[in-house]
Order: structure tokens, then sequence, then C-alpha cells
């Protein structure tokens, strides 16, 4: 974990692309998209079955890591409306003690807003903490402190020959997109223009490392 400011707050980055609230003992999660591999099923496109257990797996990790209270997955926590429903016993068991143990809070992004019902917690459109704003999709003209997903950002760049992708956050002074921890999602080039028009000017990707912030600025 490493140092992040954000809008006057201390944040700490994780390498597996989510980020931690220390004063609020918050893990802030991003685009888990469970049970993708099983709505891909539907339709002819077998996957292997196992992307939403991979991604509880993690959480679970990083809330004992970090010792978090709290989870607030900020949208797209399920990859559509009957997502909550395919959930396996054992995997929904698991998710359950989770929302049951801690402040799990989900934020409703475009692709779960049909979701009927969720295993546990609260859910909101939005939510506002410490002035800082949480909700799924960037508003490119509020001006107020922002973190969200929806992009599922990823920075290509090119070390000594070799291309190389990584899962980045990226962010201005007042806004700041998460990148994608769900098990199969994929990611939008940082460089994206959709990404710098939810931003605006001076943004920069950001990759954390176990000891370090890399800073990269993409316009």
């Amino acid at each position: 974990m490493v140092p992040l400011s954000f809008a006057g707050h201390d944040f700490l980055a994780l390498p597996e692309a989510a980020l931690f609230w220390p004063a609020h003992g918050a893990l802030l999660v991003a685009d888990l998209h469970f049970e993708k591999a099983s709505w891909y099923a539907r339709f002819g496109q077998f996957l292997p079955p196992h992307d939403s257990a991979a991604t509880l797996d993690l959480i679970e990790e990083l809330v004992a890591r970090t010792g978090a209270k709290a989870v607030w997955s900020l949208g797209d926590s399920f990859h559509d409306a009957d997502g909550a429903a395919r959930l396996d016993k054992p995997t929904r068991a698991r998710l359950t003690a989770l929302t049951t143990r801690l402040d799990w809070l989900w934020i409703t992004g475009n692709h779960d807003a049909d979701v009927t019902h969720m295993p546990g917690g609260r859910r909101l459109t939005e939510a506002e903490v410490d002035g800082v704003c949480l909700r799924h999709e960037a508003v490119a003209d509020d001006s107020r402190p922002e973190i969200s997903g929806h992009f599922h950002p990823k920075l290509r760049v090119s070390l000594r020959g070799r291309h190389v992708s990584r899962r980045c956050f990226v962010g201005t002074q007042n806004k700041l997109i998460l990148p994608a921890l769900g098990s199969l999602t994929g990611g939008l080039d940082a460089h994206h223009g959709e990404i710098r028009r939810a931003l605006g000017p001076g943004a920069i990707a950001m990759v954390p490392l176990s000891d370090r912030l890399l800073r990269f600025p993409i316009g």
C-alpha cells in the first residue's frame, strides 16, 4: 500500500486495484462484475466459472490486510440484473457473511441498476463522505471532489521494447477514477478520449507498486 492524497484526504492505494481510506476504515473497490462468466455462458461463450469466487477471494484478502471495517463498492458490482441470483451457494454465503460483518455499501452502476435483491449491505445511487462524492461514473461538470469507477482504466506503456499493461488509477485535483477489481474485467486505455473528457485537463495515471506510486501524465 502506498500513500495517495486526494481532495485533502489521505488514502492508501493498493496494487490490486483498490483504495483504502484509513480515516473511515473503508476499502473502496469498483467494477467487480460478479457473475460475468455465467452471463457469457448463457449465450454460448463458456469461460471458467470461477470469476465471482476469485474476486471475492481478493476482497477477503484485502479486508484482512487493511483491517477494513467497511467496503464501499462503486457500481457494476454484478454484471447484469440477474447476477446476484446466479451466485452459487458457497459464494453467496461468503459474500453475505462479509456484508453482514462489515459496513458494506453498494453504489448503483449501469450494469447492476436492475438487480432487485443484493446479498446484504446498503444500496445507494451515490453517497457523500467528508465532502467527497462516491458514484459509479464521473460527472464532468460536477466540481465537487469525486471518486468513481466505470471506465476500467489501464495504462499501456513500452519498457525496454516490451509492451506492458497495468490497471491504474486516473485522476485530477478533484476527480479520481478507480481501476476495475473484478477478475474478468477488461480495461480502457487511460489515454482514451472518454476518460479524458470525464476528467478534464491535467489528468494523470497512477500505478501503485509495493513501495511507491508511479505517475504518468495523460493530458
